[in-house]
């Protein structure tokens, strides 16, 4: 495969060839007895003080090769060539020698923050742990390097957060902590593997900030792993693009972006969503005709599957804590054949509300009328039925699929709870979905272990379409898949709602692929509506304030177009 190169300087003005390397990758191979290597070949290397993206679809070896660059290859990986870190081989050592090299030289900024923090301890005892992993550090020695490593990373009352535990904390401030973890003893290099991805953009705009300032006052090399070449155009020196376990193309972040030479990164950038011309031209909060609200307005061309009439749903405080207010005399409508985005930051409301749609959270204010009944006040057997039109596309069909069912399972298994159909008509009916959302009919007797991502997300449409719902809710349904796989899946899911023309509400933090799906947007910030209207509307020309700076957080997939964009925010 060939591989092409553009070493031009990077955005601080200094050659990556110049730097004191803090990785050095050469020749990696990394093989798993399967039918390819996980690895073949990869060369890369990030220097002290700079900002390396490691893009490409899953499964190209991205995070293997960052495992590799800490230690953490499984037993049963093969793995040959050279991983340098700080001028230190780390390739198949011992675990004692690896022990001095892990946290020290080399630390890993993890994708959820909330597997990564220990829920049952403090931030505090967490740090210290960290500190004391290479030697014996005093505890008021420990605590006053903890304060000053959340105040690194901009936790706000340092002093008080030390002793908070992680569910006190927001999901941002979760991930400044794990990026304290990381830095607690002054790594030279620091592997981020996908560290925004769980976040929404308000508070991943903030992270990538915290990493620039980071690289500037550690001097650190930073490892991005990310399928978002929105953030890559943000904050990256140089990008390394690999395809099944080999790079393809490598070069300054400006000349990657702007001259891709091979096709397949070419493909990688053309298949990213990306917000109309209207928002990066400087077009936001521009004069709006009518009267900026867009809640009643009927772009579906059917009649009304779902309106949500002034709901409140309140969550009730546990432990003595205080009631919490998920939504606030909330209302919408959702045609036939229309697709209604709902967007904002979380907790402000998106996940409840579907939920509450789908019947499976109690309103305490107000109500919710599917197909013209009250979901609420209908007797059982009218629920049940109400129920069978309504479905829910999931954010990871890995946790919603039954690791025991075969494809054929999953997708029969609703229509063998509702009783539809006989066992011939049910057979007929997954072979029918399986065709609908592309997949061959051999894939039938598959287990869910046995596909990839994207194909897992069309096995759980087509179990969301089995009973024939007039409306379908997905919540972040695509929001963990590369953007290749994602363009396909979103492509997918256009066409199926061309072809059975439900209704949907799109649960998404990405404004970019809500704009690319949605008919109309509604805009929740802290569980009630601050904004609706066309999608084009809201998202290129939004009124209020809050869904300006949401807009504006979306890094946008142009190195030059960002990073302008982020000159004039600050």
């Amino acid at each position: 495969m060939t591989v092409t190169s553009s070493n031009t300087t990077s955005r601080d003005g200094g050659s990556p060839e110049t730097g004191s390397a803090a990785l050095v990758v050469d020749d990696l191979h990394v093989d798993f007895s399967y039918p390819r290597p996980a690895v073949a070949g990869i060369d890369l290397r990030v220097d002290r003080g700079e900002i390396v993206a490691l893009v490409g679809e899953s499964g190209s070896g991205k995070s293997i090769t960052a495992r590799a660059a800490i230690g953490l290859l499984p037993d049963t990986a093969r793995a040959t060539g050279s991983v340098r870190v700080d001028g230190v081989e780390v390739l198949n050592r011992p675990d004692r020698v690896l022990d001095g090299i892990r946290g020290a030289r080399v630390a890993m900024v993890f994708q959820e923050p909330q597997t990564a923090l220990n829920p049952s301890q403090t931030i505090g005892w967490q740090l210290r742990q960290a500190l004391r992993a290479h030697g014996r550090v005093p505890r008021q020695r420990a605590r006053a390097r903890a304060v000053e490593l959340l105040a690194l990373v901009d936790i706000p009352d340092p002093q008080t957060r030390v002793d908070h535990y992680p569910h006190q904390l927001s999901g941002g401030q979760k991930q400044r902590v794990v990026i304290a973890l990381a830095l607690a003893n002054d790594p030279v290099l620091l592997l981020a593997d996908e560290p925004t991805t769980a976040l929404d953009v308000s508070v991943q705009r903030e992270i990538l900030d915290l990493l620039v300032r980071l690289r500037a006052r550690t001097g650190a090399g930073i490892l991005l792993i990310t399928h978002n070449l929105g953030v890559v155009a943000d904050i990256a020196d140089r990008v390394v693009v690999v395809q099944l376990g080999e790079v393809v193309e490598t070069g300054d972040v400006y000349e990657i972006f702007a001259n891709p030479r091979e096709p397949y990164t070419r493909q990688l950038l053309a298949a990213v969503p990306r917000l109309p011309d209207a928002e990066v031209d400087g077009e936001v909060g521009g004069e709006v005709g009518g009267d900026g609200n867009g809640a009643d307005d009927e772009s579906g061309t059917g009649e009304t599957v779902v309106a949500v009439e002034g709901i409140t749903v309140r969550h009730t405080g546990r432990f003595g804590a205080r009631p919490h207010t998920a939504l606030a005399d909330v209302s919408l409508t959702v045609r036939r054949g229309e697709v209604l985005g709902v967007v904002g930051e979380s907790g402000s409301g998106k996940t409840t509300l579907g939920r509450a749609i789908g019947g499976l959270v109690p309103v305490q204010a107000g109500r919710i009328l599917v197909e013209g009944d009250d979901i609420a006040t209908v007797s059982k057997s009218r629920l049940r039925a109400l129920r069978r039109r309504v479905a829910f596309v999931p954010q990871d069909p890995t946790a919603s699929l039954d690791p025991r069912f075969s494809v054929a399972e999953s997708i029969r298994e609703p229509l063998d709870i509702q009783g539809i159909g006989s066992r011939a008509d049910r057979a007929a009916r997954v072979a029918e979905l399986l065709s609908a959302v592309q997949l061959p009919t051999s894939f039938a007797q598959r287990l869910p272990h046995e596909l990839s991502g994207g194909q897992r997300q069309r096995v759980a449409l087509a179990r969301a379409l089995s009973a024939d719902p007039h409306l379908l809710i997905a919540d972040e349904p695509t929001s963990a898949l590369d953007v290749s796989v994602q363009a396909r899946v979103l492509d997918l899911f256009l066409h199926l709602q061309s072809e059975f023309g439900f209704a949907a509400i799109f649960i998404s933090h990405d404004l970019a692929v809500v704009e690319q799906v949605a008919d109309r947007v509604v805009v929740l910030r802290n569980g009630g509506v601050v904004e609706s209207g066309t999608a084009r509307d809201v998202l290129t020309r939004p009124e209020d304030r809050y869904t300006r700076d949401l807009v504006d957080a979306v890094p946008f997939p142009d190195p030059i177009v960002q990073r302008a964009r982020r000159e004039l925010i600050r």
